[in-house]
Protein backbone atom coordinates (compact mmCIF):
# COMPACT_ATOMS: atom_id res chain seq x y z
CA UNK A 1 0.00 0.00 0.00
CA UNK A 2 1.62 3.26 -1.11
CA UNK A 3 -1.12 5.66 0.03
CA UNK A 4 -3.80 5.31 2.65
CA UNK A 5 -7.29 5.70 1.19
CA UNK A 6 -9.08 7.66 3.91
CA UNK A 7 -12.81 8.11 4.39
CA UNK A 8 -14.11 10.94 6.57
CA UNK A 9 -17.03 10.52 8.96
CA UNK A 10 -18.25 13.99 9.90
CA UNK A 11 -17.40 17.16 7.97
CA UNK A 12 -17.56 19.54 10.93
CA UNK A 13 -15.14 21.94 12.57
CA UNK A 14 -12.69 19.20 13.53
CA UNK A 15 -12.40 18.15 9.90
CA UNK A 16 -11.81 21.76 8.84
CA UNK A 17 -8.93 22.16 11.31
CA UNK A 18 -7.30 18.88 10.29
CA UNK A 19 -7.91 19.12 6.54
CA UNK A 20 -4.67 21.01 5.69
CA UNK A 21 -2.62 18.21 7.25
CA UNK A 22 -4.63 15.57 5.40
CA UNK A 23 -4.12 17.33 2.07
CA UNK A 24 -0.39 17.86 2.59
CA UNK A 25 0.52 14.36 3.72
CA UNK A 26 2.15 12.43 0.84
CA UNK A 27 0.71 9.08 1.94
CA UNK A 28 -2.90 10.12 2.58
CA UNK A 29 -5.62 10.37 -0.08
CA UNK A 30 -9.17 11.42 0.68
CA UNK A 31 -11.46 8.66 -0.62
CA UNK A 32 -14.97 9.63 0.46
CA UNK A 33 -17.03 11.22 3.21
CA UNK A 34 -20.18 10.69 5.24
CA UNK A 35 -22.19 13.55 6.69
CA UNK A 36 -25.86 14.20 7.44
CA UNK A 37 -25.80 17.43 5.39
CA UNK A 38 -26.29 16.93 1.65
CA UNK A 39 -24.72 20.30 0.91
CA UNK A 40 -21.50 19.34 2.68
CA UNK A 41 -21.33 16.07 0.73
CA UNK A 42 -21.87 17.89 -2.56
CA UNK A 43 -19.07 20.32 -1.81
CA UNK A 44 -16.78 17.46 -0.76
CA UNK A 45 -17.36 15.68 -4.07
CA UNK A 46 -16.87 18.89 -6.07
CA UNK A 47 -13.59 19.79 -4.31
CA UNK A 48 -11.98 16.38 -4.06
CA UNK A 49 -13.63 14.33 -6.81
CA UNK A 50 -14.55 11.58 -4.36
CA UNK A 51 -18.01 10.34 -3.38
CA UNK A 52 -20.15 11.62 -0.56
CA UNK A 53 -22.19 9.04 1.34
CA UNK A 54 -25.59 9.68 2.90
CA UNK A 55 -25.20 6.46 4.94
CA UNK A 56 -22.12 5.68 7.02
CA UNK A 57 -22.45 1.94 6.47
CA UNK A 58 -22.24 2.46 2.71
CA UNK A 59 -18.90 4.20 3.15
CA UNK A 60 -17.69 1.42 5.45
CA UNK A 61 -18.70 -1.20 2.89
CA UNK A 62 -16.42 0.33 0.24
CA UNK A 63 -13.45 -2.08 -0.06
CA UNK A 64 -11.27 0.67 -1.53
CA UNK A 65 -11.37 2.68 1.70
CA UNK A 66 -8.61 1.55 4.07
CA UNK A 67 -9.24 3.81 7.04
CA UNK A 68 -11.58 6.46 8.41
CA UNK A 69 -11.19 9.72 10.29
CA UNK A 70 -14.11 10.20 12.71
CA UNK A 71 -14.82 13.85 13.49
CA UNK A 72 -18.45 13.70 14.63
CA UNK A 73 -19.91 14.90 17.98
CA UNK A 74 -18.41 13.10 20.97
CA UNK A 75 -21.46 10.99 21.76
CA UNK A 76 -21.21 9.13 18.43
CA UNK A 77 -17.52 8.23 18.58
CA UNK A 78 -17.90 4.83 20.23
CA UNK A 79 -20.61 3.43 17.97
CA UNK A 80 -18.98 4.70 14.80
CA UNK A 81 -15.46 3.63 15.76
CA UNK A 82 -16.53 0.10 16.66
CA UNK A 83 -18.54 -0.20 13.43
CA UNK A 84 -15.53 0.96 11.39
CA UNK A 85 -13.11 -1.41 13.12
CA UNK A 86 -15.47 -4.34 12.62
CA UNK A 87 -15.70 -3.39 8.95
CA UNK A 88 -11.92 -3.80 8.74
CA UNK A 89 -11.03 -0.11 8.68
CA UNK A 90 -8.23 1.57 10.61
CA UNK A 91 -9.55 4.50 12.68
CA UNK A 92 -8.37 7.96 13.63
CA UNK A 93 -10.98 9.34 16.06
CA UNK A 94 -11.13 12.86 17.44
CA UNK A 95 -10.67 13.45 21.15
CA UNK A 96 -12.32 12.89 23.51
CA UNK A 97 -12.25 9.22 22.52
CA UNK A 98 -15.84 8.80 23.80
CA UNK A 99 -18.04 9.98 26.65
CA UNK A 100 -17.64 7.05 29.07
CA UNK A 101 -14.80 4.82 30.19
CA UNK A 102 -16.86 1.75 29.25
CA UNK A 103 -17.25 3.00 25.68
CA UNK A 104 -13.51 3.70 25.43
CA UNK A 105 -12.74 0.20 26.71
CA UNK A 106 -15.08 -1.28 24.10
CA UNK A 107 -13.35 0.73 21.36
CA UNK A 108 -9.89 -0.39 22.49
CA UNK A 109 -11.10 -4.00 22.62
CA UNK A 110 -12.57 -3.72 19.12
CA UNK A 111 -9.19 -2.49 17.83
CA UNK A 112 -7.40 -5.44 19.43
CA UNK A 113 -9.97 -7.93 18.15
CA UNK A 114 -9.91 -6.56 14.60
CA UNK A 115 -6.14 -6.20 14.37
CA UNK A 116 -6.64 -2.65 13.09
CA UNK A 117 -5.00 0.60 14.16
CA UNK A 118 -6.87 2.97 16.44
CA UNK A 119 -5.37 6.41 17.10
CA UNK A 120 -7.02 9.07 19.28
CA UNK A 121 -6.37 12.66 18.29
CA UNK A 122 -5.76 15.41 17.54
CA UNK A 123 -4.98 16.45 21.09
CA UNK A 124 -2.35 18.87 22.29
CA UNK A 125 -0.30 15.90 23.40
CA UNK A 126 0.84 15.90 19.74
CA UNK A 127 2.16 19.49 19.87
CA UNK A 128 5.81 19.71 18.84
CA UNK A 129 6.94 21.50 22.01
CA UNK A 130 5.27 18.77 24.09
CA UNK A 131 7.04 16.07 22.10
CA UNK A 132 10.40 17.85 22.49
CA UNK A 133 9.75 18.40 26.19
CA UNK A 134 8.92 14.72 26.67
CA UNK A 135 12.18 13.78 24.94
CA UNK A 136 14.16 16.08 27.24
CA UNK A 137 12.48 14.62 30.32
CA UNK A 138 13.01 11.04 29.13
CA UNK A 139 16.69 11.72 28.43
CA UNK A 140 17.29 12.33 32.13
CA UNK A 141 19.65 15.20 31.37
CA UNK A 142 17.85 17.42 33.91
CA UNK A 143 17.10 14.67 36.41
CA UNK A 144 13.69 13.23 37.11
CA UNK A 145 10.54 15.24 36.52
CA UNK A 146 8.95 16.21 39.82
CA UNK A 147 6.12 18.63 39.01
CA UNK A 148 4.21 19.83 35.96
CA UNK A 149 2.21 23.06 36.21
CA UNK A 150 -0.49 23.48 33.57
CA UNK A 151 -2.76 26.54 33.35
CA UNK A 152 -5.26 27.46 30.67
CA UNK A 153 -7.84 30.26 30.88
CA UNK A 154 -9.96 30.67 27.74
CA UNK A 155 -13.39 31.72 26.45
CA UNK A 156 -14.45 28.13 25.70
CA UNK A 157 -17.84 28.29 27.45
CA UNK A 158 -18.90 31.41 25.56
CA UNK A 159 -18.16 30.33 22.03
CA UNK A 160 -21.20 29.26 19.97
CA UNK A 161 -22.16 25.76 21.11
CA UNK A 162 -24.54 22.96 20.16
CA UNK A 163 -26.80 21.76 22.98
CA UNK A 164 -24.78 18.59 23.60
CA UNK A 165 -21.60 20.64 24.07
CA UNK A 166 -23.12 22.05 27.25
CA UNK A 167 -24.44 18.70 28.52
CA UNK A 168 -21.91 16.72 30.57
CA UNK A 169 -23.83 13.47 30.10
CA UNK A 170 -23.26 13.79 26.35
CA UNK A 171 -19.57 14.69 26.58
CA UNK A 172 -20.05 18.43 26.96
CA UNK A 173 -18.36 20.90 29.27
CA UNK A 174 -14.68 21.52 29.77
CA UNK A 175 -13.70 18.25 31.43
CA UNK A 176 -14.28 15.94 28.46
CA UNK A 177 -13.49 18.55 25.81
CA UNK A 178 -10.56 20.34 27.43
CA UNK A 179 -9.17 18.26 30.30
CA UNK A 180 -8.62 15.53 27.71
CA UNK A 181 -6.07 17.88 26.11
CA UNK A 182 -4.42 18.91 29.35
CA UNK A 183 -4.23 15.37 30.72
CA UNK A 184 -2.75 14.13 27.44
CA UNK A 185 -0.06 16.83 27.69
CA UNK A 186 1.00 16.07 31.25
CA UNK A 187 0.86 12.30 30.73
CA UNK A 188 3.08 12.66 27.67
CA UNK A 189 5.57 14.79 29.59
CA UNK A 190 5.78 12.67 32.74
CA UNK A 191 5.75 9.32 30.94
CA UNK A 192 4.28 7.38 33.89
CA UNK A 193 0.76 6.13 34.76
CA UNK A 194 -1.53 8.41 36.75
CA UNK A 195 -2.00 6.90 40.23
CA UNK A 196 -4.55 9.28 41.74
CA UNK A 197 -6.63 12.37 40.97
CA UNK A 198 -7.90 14.98 43.42
CA UNK A 199 -10.02 17.69 41.83
CA UNK A 200 -12.73 20.31 42.02
CA UNK A 201 -14.92 21.04 38.98
CA UNK A 202 -17.66 23.64 38.89
CA UNK A 203 -20.33 25.40 36.88
CA UNK A 204 -20.35 29.11 37.63
CA UNK A 205 -22.94 30.25 35.07
CA UNK A 206 -26.46 28.80 34.95
CA UNK A 207 -26.91 29.96 31.35
CA UNK A 208 -24.14 27.56 30.24
CA UNK A 209 -25.21 24.37 32.08
CA UNK A 210 -22.06 22.28 32.34
CA UNK A 211 -18.72 22.29 34.15
CA UNK A 212 -16.82 25.34 32.97
CA UNK A 213 -13.77 25.18 35.22
CA UNK A 214 -11.69 22.73 37.22
CA UNK A 215 -8.48 22.39 39.15
CA UNK A 216 -6.84 19.02 39.71
CA UNK A 217 -3.81 17.40 41.31
CA UNK A 218 -2.57 14.30 39.48
CA UNK A 219 -0.11 11.98 41.22
CA UNK A 220 1.96 9.66 39.03
CA UNK A 221 3.63 6.33 39.62
CA UNK A 222 7.25 7.18 40.36
CA UNK A 223 6.41 10.21 42.50
CA UNK A 224 5.81 13.08 40.03
CA UNK A 225 2.77 15.31 40.40
CA UNK A 226 0.95 17.67 38.05
CA UNK A 227 -1.38 20.56 38.84
CA UNK A 228 -4.00 21.30 36.20
CA UNK A 229 -6.19 24.41 36.20
CA UNK A 230 -8.65 25.36 33.49
CA UNK A 231 -11.34 28.02 33.20
CA UNK A 232 -13.46 28.59 30.12
CA UNK A 233 -15.34 31.60 31.48
CA UNK A 234 -13.83 34.26 29.20
CA UNK A 235 -12.15 36.42 31.82
CA UNK A 236 -8.36 36.13 32.15
CA UNK A 237 -6.59 34.77 29.04
CA UNK A 238 -3.44 32.70 29.59
CA UNK A 239 -2.37 33.36 26.00
CA UNK A 240 -0.81 36.42 27.61
CA UNK A 241 1.71 34.05 29.26
CA UNK A 242 2.84 32.56 25.93
CA UNK A 243 3.41 35.77 23.99
CA UNK A 244 -0.18 36.38 22.88
CA UNK A 245 -0.22 33.34 20.61
CA UNK A 246 -3.63 31.68 20.23
CA UNK A 247 -4.30 27.98 20.78
CA UNK A 248 -4.11 27.43 17.01
CA UNK A 249 -0.73 29.17 16.74
CA UNK A 250 -1.95 32.51 15.42
CA UNK A 251 -1.02 35.95 16.79
CA UNK A 252 -3.75 37.25 19.11
CA UNK A 253 -4.80 40.86 19.58
CA UNK A 254 -5.36 41.51 23.32
CA UNK A 255 -7.50 44.52 22.38
CA UNK A 256 -10.24 42.07 21.34
CA UNK A 257 -10.83 41.19 24.99
CA UNK A 258 -14.44 40.23 25.75
CA UNK A 259 -15.33 39.52 22.13
CA UNK A 260 -16.77 36.04 22.77
CA UNK A 261 -19.19 37.22 25.47
CA UNK A 262 -20.26 40.24 23.43
CA UNK A 263 -21.00 38.13 20.36
CA UNK A 264 -22.91 35.48 22.31
CA UNK A 265 -25.06 38.14 23.96
CA UNK A 266 -26.39 39.12 20.53
CA UNK A 267 -27.43 35.58 19.54
CA UNK A 268 -30.70 33.77 20.13
CA UNK A 269 -30.57 30.00 20.70
CA UNK A 270 -31.24 29.40 17.02
CA UNK A 271 -28.66 31.97 15.98
CA UNK A 272 -26.08 30.29 18.23
CA UNK A 273 -26.66 26.96 16.50
CA UNK A 274 -26.34 28.62 13.09
CA UNK A 275 -23.13 30.39 14.15
CA UNK A 276 -21.68 27.05 15.22
CA UNK A 277 -22.73 25.42 11.95
CA UNK A 278 -21.23 28.26 9.91
CA UNK A 279 -17.71 27.14 10.90
CA UNK A 280 -18.16 23.67 9.37
CA UNK A 281 -17.29 22.31 5.94
CA UNK A 282 -19.89 23.14 3.31
CA UNK A 283 -21.56 25.84 5.41
CA UNK A 284 -19.18 28.75 4.95
CA UNK A 285 -16.32 27.51 7.12
CA UNK A 286 -12.84 28.34 5.86
CA UNK A 287 -9.55 26.52 6.24
CA UNK A 288 -7.29 27.89 8.99
CA UNK A 289 -4.56 30.22 7.81
CA UNK A 290 -0.99 28.97 7.91
CA UNK A 291 0.13 29.45 11.52
CA UNK A 292 3.51 31.06 12.26
CA UNK A 293 3.70 29.18 15.58
CA UNK A 294 2.82 25.75 16.92
CA UNK A 295 -0.53 25.05 18.53
CA UNK A 296 -0.50 24.98 22.33
CA UNK A 297 -2.69 24.46 25.38
CA UNK A 298 -1.85 27.30 27.71
CA UNK A 299 1.04 27.73 30.13
CA UNK A 300 3.08 24.57 30.78
CA UNK A 301 6.05 24.44 33.16
CA UNK A 302 7.90 21.15 33.73
CA UNK A 303 9.96 21.12 36.91
CA UNK A 304 12.79 18.59 36.92
CA UNK A 305 15.44 18.08 39.59
CA UNK A 306 17.97 20.33 37.83
CA UNK A 307 15.90 22.60 35.61
CA UNK A 308 12.47 24.01 34.85
CA UNK A 309 11.28 23.75 31.26
CA UNK A 310 8.73 26.29 30.01
CA UNK A 311 6.94 25.06 26.88
CA UNK A 312 6.09 27.79 24.38
CA UNK A 313 4.61 27.80 20.85
CA UNK A 314 8.04 28.92 19.62
CA UNK A 315 10.31 26.64 21.63
CA UNK A 316 11.36 25.57 25.11
CA UNK A 317 12.85 27.88 27.73
CA UNK A 318 15.26 25.96 29.99
CA UNK A 319 15.93 27.44 33.43
CA UNK A 320 18.94 25.45 34.70
CA UNK A 321 20.93 25.62 37.93
CA UNK A 322 23.13 28.50 36.77
CA UNK A 323 22.19 29.23 33.15
CA UNK A 324 19.09 29.97 31.12
CA UNK A 325 18.73 28.71 27.55
CA UNK A 326 16.09 28.95 24.83
CA UNK A 327 15.71 25.98 22.47
CA UNK A 328 13.86 27.26 19.38
CA UNK A 329 11.47 25.09 17.39
CA UNK A 330 10.99 25.73 13.69
CA UNK A 331 7.52 26.99 12.73
CA UNK A 332 5.09 24.29 11.58
CA UNK A 333 4.77 23.62 7.87
CA UNK A 334 1.14 22.66 8.40
CA UNK A 335 -0.92 22.36 11.60
CA UNK A 336 -1.64 18.93 13.06
CA UNK A 337 0.82 17.18 10.77
CA UNK A 338 2.11 15.07 13.69
CA UNK A 339 -1.32 13.50 14.16
CA UNK A 340 -1.56 12.37 10.56
CA UNK A 341 2.06 11.24 10.57
CA UNK A 342 1.53 9.03 13.62
CA UNK A 343 -1.60 7.49 12.07
CA UNK A 344 -0.03 6.90 8.66
CA UNK A 345 3.14 5.42 10.18
CA UNK A 346 1.08 3.07 12.32
CA UNK A 347 -1.01 1.80 9.40
CA UNK A 348 1.54 1.77 6.59
CA UNK A 349 4.74 1.00 8.52
CA UNK A 350 3.33 -0.98 11.47
CA UNK A 351 4.92 1.53 13.86
CA UNK A 352 3.11 1.32 17.23
CA UNK A 353 1.36 4.64 17.89
CA UNK A 354 1.70 6.46 21.20
CA UNK A 355 -1.89 7.72 21.22
CA UNK A 356 -3.60 4.38 20.65
CA UNK A 357 -6.86 3.06 22.07
CA UNK A 358 -5.30 2.19 25.42
CA UNK A 359 -3.87 5.71 25.67
CA UNK A 360 -7.27 7.24 24.96
CA UNK A 361 -8.91 4.91 27.48
CA UNK A 362 -6.47 5.96 30.22
CA UNK A 363 -7.04 9.65 29.45
CA UNK A 364 -10.82 9.20 29.68
CA UNK A 365 -10.38 7.33 32.98
CA UNK A 366 -8.50 10.38 34.30
CA UNK A 367 -11.30 12.70 33.11
CA UNK A 368 -13.88 10.51 34.82
CA UNK A 369 -11.76 10.37 37.97
CA UNK A 370 -11.58 14.17 37.91
CA UNK A 371 -15.37 14.44 37.96
CA UNK A 372 -15.75 11.69 40.56
CA UNK A 373 -13.16 13.30 42.82
CA UNK A 374 -14.99 16.61 42.61
CA UNK A 375 -18.31 15.00 43.56
CA UNK A 376 -16.86 12.83 46.34
CA UNK A 377 -14.30 15.35 47.67
CA UNK A 378 -11.79 12.49 47.74
CA UNK A 379 -8.81 11.08 45.89
CA UNK A 380 -9.74 8.75 43.01
CA UNK A 381 -7.46 6.17 41.41
CA UNK A 382 -8.27 6.09 37.66
CA UNK A 383 -6.67 2.68 37.06
CA UNK A 384 -9.48 0.53 38.53
CA UNK A 385 -11.95 2.39 36.27
CA UNK A 386 -10.30 0.97 33.16
CA UNK A 387 -10.24 -2.53 34.65
CA UNK A 388 -13.87 -2.44 35.73
CA UNK A 389 -15.01 -1.11 32.36
CA UNK A 390 -13.32 -4.00 30.55
CA UNK A 391 -14.95 -6.75 32.60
Amino acid sequence: MTALQLGVIGLGRGFMLTLPALLRHPRIELAGAFDLRPGALTRFSEEFGRPGYAEMNTLLANPNIDAVYIATPHEYHATQTIAALRAGKHVLVEKPMATTVADCAAMAAAARDSGRVLVVGPSHGFDEQVRRGAELVASGCFGSVRLVTALNFTDFMFRPRRAEELDSSRGGGVVYSQAAHQIDVVRRLVGQPVASVRAMAANWDATRPSEGAYTALLSFAGGATATLTYSGYAHYDTDELVGWVSELGQPKDPARYGEARRLLATLSAGDEQRAKLARTFGAGGTLPNAAPHHEHFGFILVSCERADLKLLPTGIEVYGDVTREFIPIDPPEVPRAAVIEEFADAVLDSRPPIHDGEWGLDTMACCTALLQSSRLAADVDPRPLTIASGE
